[in-house]
């Protein structure tokens, strides 16, 4: 398998030339030889390369002296000193991406005794399966990082002690390790990501908050997440029940719950006593399915409840008239509500708009079941039909009054209201089989006349 430094000659060029030999041609144009490093851009990506080592020391800081951005995942980096090696002959890196690699290897002490790598502020290690103390070892390493993605490492726990994990510390009911650690680790990350991984216990989730305390982006989606409550299950033992789910976070302005197990109104109320949250993404919450609404109703129910809250789901900033109608809106969905059903977010707004009015109740959908004055010739007959039926099941219903099977069948509809108003409005033909009686505005005292197509059309005068 290839070296990084092989890996970029490869895509690069040995020697750094430009163009082509140019002996063969009439005319030659002098270009002066470029310097191998130039070459390689300051964004280098050499992903699915199959590189497993860094290759020759000076060669390779040569060529990417420069190089501040490097993406090199889903190769076959496996040994974190040949990472180090990478990172000794690109000082200047600020982002790498080493995700994909298989880095489950346990960084040795002696490779992360002091902070070597002042530059570096992005570190990519997805799907990596780092485990706890190499990511430990990292930090310690790295004082300017800011932004570190974890996502895809199936971690069950979350272990910043720096140490190994005695396997019999973690709950066998809810994989909460039993190690509370509340000593910050790093003070300049702003943005994690743990997608994906298989914590559900939020005190696992809260030892990230007070490992970085300054922590600003906190992505946990796609995590079996079934509560905010911060206590442990009814097997673990809890030495810090008093702790609330926000207490770890007092400079999260964005989180990221979608696609978690969170099923109740208790943790949007829970997410509101966040001090600094500002934007929210809890899409795909098993709640969602249990609430009986429109997504414009739990749309407004959430804003209510989240007072703090400027962008949700990735939408624009709430404006101040929808986050108004939403609060509106919410004291009158409680009105109709128990008394013990009514959260305390509901007394708070009453505080603000006082108690409100009920809205009319108008029902705008159509009349389910009208009554229609069918006419055949000379036979009429009234009828009750049902407005969600569709012209093709009518007049199949239709075929023993008319004496002449359905696809002979011809329906003209007439709007009572139209012909008193304006006699010379003639019947509409209802042409589509598939068009559901409700969309011609159909209402009882309406009229259906019923023709064969084997007759010519009717006149506007038959029923003048």
């Amino acid at each position: 398998m290839p070296s990084l430094l092989e890996a970029l000659e490869r895509k690069y060029g040995a020697k750094g030339e430009v163009n082509p030999p140019i002996d063969d041609m009439p005319v030659a144009i002098f270009v002066p030889k470029r310097s191998p490093r130039l070459s390689v851009p300051t964004l280098l990506v050499l992903n699915d390369c199959d590189i497993d080592c860094a290759g020759d020391a000076c060669a390779l800081a040569d060529k990417c002296a420069d190089v501040v951005e490097l993406d090199i995942a889903n190769n076959k980096l496996s040994k974190w000193e040949e990472v180090f090696a990478i990172l000794e002959q690109t000082p200047r890196v600020r982002f790498l991406n080493l995700s994909f690699n298989r880095l489950s290897a346990q960084i040795q002490a002696a490779l992360s005794l002091q902070p070597r790598w002042d530059n570096l502020s992005h570190l990519i290690l997805n799907s990596t399966y780092v485990r706890w103390p190499s990511v430990h070892a990292l930090l310690k390493a790295l004082p300017a990082l800011e932004e570190l993605h974890l996502s895809l490492n199936e971690y069950s726990y979350v272990d910043l002690t720096g140490k190994e994990v005695d396997e019999k510390a973690q709950c066998e009911s809810c994989s909460r390790l039993n190690v509370d650690v509340t000593e910050p680790v790093h003070d300049q990350l702003k943005k994690l990501h743990f997608s994906g991984n298989h914590v559900s216990s939020w005190k696992e989730i809260s030892k990230l908050g007070y490992a970085f305390p300054n922590l600003e982006t906190l992505l946990v989606n796609d995590c079996p997440i079934t509560t905010l409550e911060p206590d442990p299950c009814e097997k673990c033992i809890d030495e810090n029940g008093n702790k609330k789910s926000h207490d770890a976070f007092p400079h999260l302005r964005f989180l990221n719950l979608n696609n978690t197990g969170l099923a109740t109104w208790d943790e949007v109320d829970r997410l509101a006593q966040f001090p600094a949250l500002r934007s929210l993404r809890v899409q795909g919450w098993p709640l969602w399915d249990r609430v009986e609404s429109t997504e414009h109703e739990r749309r407004l129910l959430l804003v209510a409840r989240l007072p703090h809250v400027r962008t949700l789901n990735g939408g624009g900033t709430v404006p101040i008239e929808e986050r108004d109608a939403a609060e509106r809106a919410f004291i009158r969905y409680y009105m109709e509500k128990p008394e013990s059903d009514r959260p305390d977010r509901y007394w708070e707004l009453i505080g603000v708009h006082g108690k409100l009015d009920p809205l009319v109740s108008v029902d705008l959908r159509p009349e389910k079941r009208v009554q229609i004055t069918f006419t055949c010739g000379d036979n009429s007959e009234v009828r009750t039909v049902d407005v969600y039926r569709t012209v093709s099941d009518l007049k199949s219903r239709l075929e023993r009054m008319a004496g002449f099977p359905a696809s002979k069948m011809r329906l003209f509809y007439v709007d009572q209201e139209l012909r008193d108003s304006q006699p010379f409005q003639g019947p509409e033909e209802m042409k589509y089989p598939t068009k559901q009686l409700y969309s011609y505005n159909i209402r009882s005292g309406d009229e259906i006349i019923i023709d064969s197509k084997l007759k010519h059309s009717i006149s506007v005068n038959s029923t003048a």
